[in-house]
């Protein structure tokens, strides 16, 4: 389980997601951790933390608004990828030991050399784990960050509640879940029928639902997060989003990750879209077509996470 690598678009990714922290979501990929090639991906999982790292930034300053900054020794980073949010955290708390927690073990040699980059070495640790049946090691904090990660998990309430027993006294919890999706054209882009955006987002909300229904203990279970924290013990404590605003024109890997996230839609999707989209998706990753997401000049990535906190007693 992966932060950045899947963050579900209104659901995020990464986070996951996945995240994500990005992290949108590879349709068409398993999501136990054994079929992604999370050394292949990093790049791209970084890129996209980077792009969100303003906002993610915007909201570890809220969380030391709600936590005592120099109370708070041990933060976790659950799903942490390559650990772009990590570094971001051990940042906002700086007496903390921050440990980014992820399944994949390429991910967290990349956090591991950003945090040193960064100068965070003496105090940002990495532990391997696989979720849910490894969080009985994570250990106890007085942060805990599940930034689009908790939605890999079947039981999401279960999963909560362990997460909770993790929290010392007067520790918080901040989950990233939720949003709005990302957006990176206008309703009308000249080819196609307008709107393409909005049937893609349906398509993978569809296939996000399988995804969960098909998770190893999956409970259909509604995403409020609120009720599913105070469930779990804790006192809510706040819930705040935060928007990632990159208006055109776009840097150049702003638009290599436009070019990416349409190619994993294309790839993943098949005839979860009707023949007309698919001809639009083609003509938008074909670099040989003035019309190509490669040459717009109306490209942009708009997106919204939100956090959601609760604090132990």
């Amino acid at each position: 389980m992966s932060q950045h690598h899947a963050s579900h678009q209104g659901h995020d990714h990464g986070q996951n997601q996945h995240n994500q922290q990005s992290h949108d979501h590879s349709p068409g990929h398993h999501h136990d951790g054994t079929h992604l090639d999370w050394s292949e991906m990093a790049l791209l999982l970084e890129r996209q933390a980077e792009i969100a790292s303003p906002a993610y930034t915007e909201a570890a300053a809220w969380l030391g608004t709600l936590a005592p900054v120099h109370g708070v020794r041990r933060v976790l980073d659950i799903g942490s990828g390559p650990g772009v949010v990590t570094s971001l955290l051990a940042e906002a708390f700086p007496v903390a030991e921050t440990v980014a927690v992820d399944g994949s073990p390429e991910l967290l040699v990349r956090a591991r050399d950003r945090a040193e980059a960064r100068g965070l070495g003496a105090r940002v640790s990495t532990l391997h784990a696989e979720l849910p049946e490894a969080i009985g090691i994570l250990g106890e904090a007085d942060l805990v960050w599940a930034g689009n990660s908790l939605h890999h998990i079947g039981d999401q309430r279960a999963a909560l509640a362990e997460f909770a027993g993790l929290l010392r006294p007067g520790g918080m919890i901040a989950l990233v879940e939720g949003g709005l999706p990302t957006r990176h054209l206008p309703w009308h882009i000249g080819i196609g029928r307008p709107g393409l955006e909005a049937r893609l987002d349906a398509a993978h909300a569809y296939w996000f639902g399988e995804m969960r229904a098909g998770l190893p203990g999956s409970v259909d279970e509604p995403d409020d997060w609120r009720a599913l924290l105070a469930d779990a013990g804790l006192t809510p404590a706040g819930t705040r989003t935060f928007l990632t605003d990159v208006p055109a024109p776009v840097s150049p890997v702003v638009r290599e990750l436009a070019v990416s996230h349409y190619q994993r839609f294309r790839e993943g999707f098949g005839d979860r879209i009707d023949a007309d989209d698919r001809k639009t998706l083609d003509r938008l990753l074909d670099p040989a077509d003035e019309k190509s997401l490669h040459h717009r000049t109306d490209l942009f990535h708009l997106t919204a996470r939100t956090v959601h906190t609760a604090r132990k007693g």
